[in-house]
């Protein structure tokens, strides 16, 4: 599960640096071959993303195959260490402090 947050904390890192208002190029290019890494892809698909960054630089646009990857690469994590990662609490630990509240409290 270690492997995992790892990739859930990249994978956070690269969707907020591009959907923030600096939206820098090399922190993406880092997000991406990092988590290329910790997923250990093979070497053609590490070499097909490392041209589509190239390209995404030449034309400052942001290939379609780089978002491709990133979302498909989020969609297969467990939910319990993207939630680690994001800082979500278990939602029954969250429940277990409400039980005690009635609608006539408020």
């Amino acid at each position: 599960m270690g492997g995992e947050v790892y990739q859930a904390q990249v994978l956070k890192n690269f969707f907020e640096t591009i959907t923030g208002p600096d939206r820098n190029l090399t922190r993406i290019f880092m997000c991406v071959l990092s988590l290329a890494k910790l997923r250990m892809e093979p070497p053609e698909t590490v070499a097909h993303l490392t041209d589509q960054l190239r390209k995404s630089r030449q034309h400052r646009e942001l290939s379609i195959d780089i978002l491709d990857y990133m979302c498909s690469c989020a969609g297969e994590l467990e939910m319990v260490p993207v939630q680690t990662a994001f800082g979500v609490k278990d939602v029954r630990e969250i429940a277990e402090t409400f039980e005690g509240i009635s609608i006539d409290s408020f």
